[in-house]
């Protein structure tokens, strides 16, 4: 036979790409997160203890010479900054868990079936924790984070804070049903079951009563029982089918336990328990009821609020007058100029204001706004005035404003407005009175609610002015107990009337000797002050477990503080800058800083910044300022992009001065023209109230030493650096003390730099440390560094 020949093929194996991972890199993948995870948890968590510290460091990641204090150091602080700060706040742990458990189910290679719906619901629990603490804790933006703050900053715009309350109820039954399987039928049952349980207790109680009624009846009844026993047993005998089942002892014995149902239902007495009462809030209403609230302002029971005739009446007393002349010229012209563009009007009304009069025109149906907004330069050509602002829709209304100026101002004095009903009925915490609007009504608003107010407007427009009027309201609002102020006026001339109230009205650091400040590096330590006093005053409201500066108070006045405990009542803080550009550009950011904190946290416990600056450019308001000042007023700017740096929106460039002015609260623009109060009026209000019974000192706020990076402590010249000579040879050669030229030069980390700069300093070669400037060098030459040094040692 052949042997048939067997081909073997040789089979091609071809490995087919798999995107699934090996077992060992699932086990790597899962102990990694794992890891991973426990990092992000110590990170989040020490952040909220070393998230100040570590706030100047996120932009120096690169450098390692520099160190956080994160447990995590910079890593941690950079990640905990995106993930806690600028993302969900305190839920950004919920992350951590998913983590974990994540990399648990790769690690033990467990079944992902019910892995996505555990992320699901972590996100979904994260977003609605952030929300939540955003709304609650608004004051600690920590806890819920950017994105829990912006959530609900856009939910209040567009609901309001009880749609903001019933959509996180509506999140939370959500919750609560599909991941924790709630349904009101659990309710329901126990509602039934607790009805059933009540029941019960009565049909027991009933029966009891029963038995108590037959065991007081007389003797002789149980006798006349006995027979009823033996017909039964009589009757039972008669019966065949049953005279083998039953005995007849067994049926009497049946019938007598009467003695032992008594015995069990013997009435019990049970005695009430008497619950202690709290005394806490009875002591309170007792002291309030022997002594009266704590009242702030009994130290200067005296004192007497200035009078509305210290005020000049500016203008006419008669009020607005109507030039009716005007009034039809304009209306004529405004029709025309659009009629000229095929712009037809339905509807024209007039409102006389003291400055400005507003025109509200109706389009007929067709006719797009955005044409009638182009017109606007046509539009003041035609009317031949200066300032025509068009207000394209009006909001609130189907009307198309046109503002042009009168011909004849009024001037709004500060006494109408002092005077005017709506300003002494004012029930707010801080109220100031502005001025009027176009419909001739006082504008009041209360600082308290704003909580702080950007004014900008260049040279000459009216901001002193607006300053004045704001420091005029609250003085005659409020009392000297009540509110602070915390005057800085760069220019040195603006604010200095307001020097004879500084015992009253006035705020300083201890060693000060005047109130009101001017020096720029005074600035920077009552602006650190003022930090050291926000924490206190937080601490305080901590302690006490109230939100604000408002509760806290009332509850001291309600004598629940123990002053013993470092309780007192705590007034209103005003901060006034009146030129704001001068102080960045000198300091820069040892300003903004302290401002930037204080802008972000001081509301709730009742400090507030008013800032005024007549250059509006985004270096001096920058975004961190806009972003906390939301209460903005611009008065006559040079440009429209000034007018977009202040406002958001143009408008402010079209303004016709002499205190005409644009106020905005993150909403509308309200035209108002500012109140008029003169030098002389300020300066009789302040001899007025200075001339009164006053504290002992001003306000004194709590002492701060700067920090600055030289130090006064002598250095021995054993202890000196290696590389001491060559730094004080490099710095006496440019003449320019500073650690960033030691740096460069000398190849060295920023901490020996600063240590030699010390030494410098100590070996009298530079001088002290002056803020953001560098240091003076007070050697001349080499040959006098030689001098000097060669000296030291005899």
């Amino acid at each position: 036979m052949a042997r048939k020949k067997t081909t073997t093929k040789k089979k091609t194996t071809t490995k087919k790409m798999s995107l699934r991972p090996s077992k060992q890199n699932t086990i790597i993948l899962g102990s990694l997160l794992i890891l991973f995870s426990m990092a992000l948890f110590f990170s989040f968590v020490s952040f909220y203890f070393t998230w100040q510290d570590d706030q100047s460091l996120l932009s120096e990641f690169a450098d390692r010479n520099e160190q956080a204090k994160n447990l995590l150091n910079k890593f941690g602080a950079s990640v905990s900054h995106f993930f806690v700060y600028k993302g969900f706040g305190l839920a950004s742990l919920i992350f951590t868990v998913l983590l974990c458990i994540t990399g648990l189910y790769l690690f033990l290679n467990l079944d992902k079936k019910g892995l996505l719906k555990k992320w699901i619901w972590g996100l979904i629990f994260m977003i609605w924790i952030s929300v939540a603490f955003g709304f609650v804790a608004e004051t600690h933006p920590l806890l819920g984070g950017l994105v829990g703050y912006e959530m609900n900053d856009f939910l209040k715009d567009y609901t309001g804070t009880i749609g903001v309350v019933l959509i996180l109820i509506f999140g939370l039954v959500f919750i609560l049903v599909r991941f924790f399987k709630f349904s009101p039928d659990s309710m329901a049952k126990a509602f039934a079951k607790g009805e059933k349980t009540i029941k019960d207790s009565k049909s027991t109680k009933t029966v009891k009563e029963s038995i108590n009624d037959e065991r007081d009846t007389p003797i002789t009844e149980p006798v006349e029982e006995k027979p009823v026993v033996i017909d039964t047993y009589t009757h039972k005998k008669d019966i065949p089918h049953l005279e083998k089942e039953d005995n007849p002892k067994d049926d009497f014995q049946v019938n007598v336990p009467v003695e032992e149902e008594e015995s069990e239902n013997l009435n019990m007495e049970v005695e009430k328990i008497v619950e202690e009462k709290e005394e806490t809030d009875n002591i309170a209403d007792k002291l309030v009821q022997d002594f009266g609230e704590f009242d702030p302002t009994l130290e200067l029971g005296n004192y007497k609020f200035p009078t509305i005739e210290l005020l000049d009446q500016h203008g006419s007393t008669g009020g607005i007058t109507i030039n009716q002349e005007e009034l039809e010229e304009n209306k004529n012209k405004i029709v025309e100029t659009l009629k000229n563009y095929k712009i037809g009007i339905s509807q024209i009304k007039a409102t006389i204001g003291p400055t400005v009069t507003l025109y509200e025109i109706v389009p007929e149906a067709g006719i797009r706004i955005s044409k009638i907004k182009n017109l606007e330069d046509d539009i003041a050509l035609s009317l031949a005035a200066l300032g025509i602002r068009i207000i394209a829709p009006i909001p609130g209304k189907g009307t198309i404003g046109i503002e042009v100026p009168n011909k004849n101002a009024s001037i709004v004095s500060m006494r109408s407005v002092i005077a005017s009903s709506k300003f002494q009925k004012a029930e707010m915490q801080l109220p100031i009175a502005f001025g009027k609007t176009i419909s001739n009504e006082t504008f009041v608003v209360d600082l308290a609610k704003m909580p702080h107010l950007l004014m900008a407007g260049a040279t000459g427009q009216g901001k002193s002015v607006g300053l004045n009027a704001v420091l005029t309201s609250l003085l005659y609002k409020k009392h000297p107990a009540e509110v602070k102020f915390i005057l800085v006026d760069p220019k040195k001339v603006e604010l200095s009337i307001y020097n004879k109230i500084e015992r009253h009205f006035l705020a300083k650091l201890p060693d000060s000797e005047e109130a009101i400040i001017t020096d720029n590096a005074k600035v920077i330590n009552t602006l650190n002050s003022l930090c050291i006093e926000m924490d206190n005053r937080y601490e305080l409201l901590k302690t006490a477990m109230v939100r604000n500066l408002k509760e806290y108070n009332a509850k001291f006045k309600a004598r629940k503080l123990n002053p013993n405990d470092g309780h007192k009542y705590l007034p209103y803080i005003v901060l006034v800058i009146d030129e704001f550009a001068d102080l960045i550009m000198t300091a820069g950011k040892e300003v903004e800083t302290p401002i930037a904190r204080l802008a972000q946290l001081a509301r709730a416990i009742g400090i507030h910044l008013i800032i005024a600056t007549q250059r509006p450019s985004v270096n001096v308001i920058t975004g961190i300022i806009k972003a906390n000042f939301p209460a903005r007023i611009a008065f006559r700017v040079t440009s429209k992009i000034d007018s977009r740096t202040i406002l958001d929106t143009q408008g402010a460039d079209q303004l016709i001065g002499r205190g005409d002015m644009l106020y905005t609260q993150g909403n509308d623009v309200t035209r108002i023209q500012c109140a008029f109060v003169d030098t002389p009026e300020v300066d009789k209000i302040t001899e007025y109230i200075g001339s009164q019974r006053a504290y002992p000192n001003a306000h004194e706020l709590p002492e701060y030493s700067g920090e600055e990076s030289g130090t006064s402590i002598d250095y021995e010249i054993a202890d000196r650096d290696a590389m001491f000579r060559e730094a004080a040879e490099v710095i006496v050669t440019a003449q320019q003390g500073s650690a960033s030229l030691i740096q460069r030069k000398l190849k060295l980390g920023y901490n020996r730099a600063g240590r030699i700069i010390d030494q410098l300093e100590a070996a009298g070669i530079v001088g002290p440390f002056e803020g953001s400037k560098a240091r003076q060098v007070l050697v001349q030459d080499l040959v006098a560094l030689d001098h000097l040094l060669s000296n030291e040692g005899n």
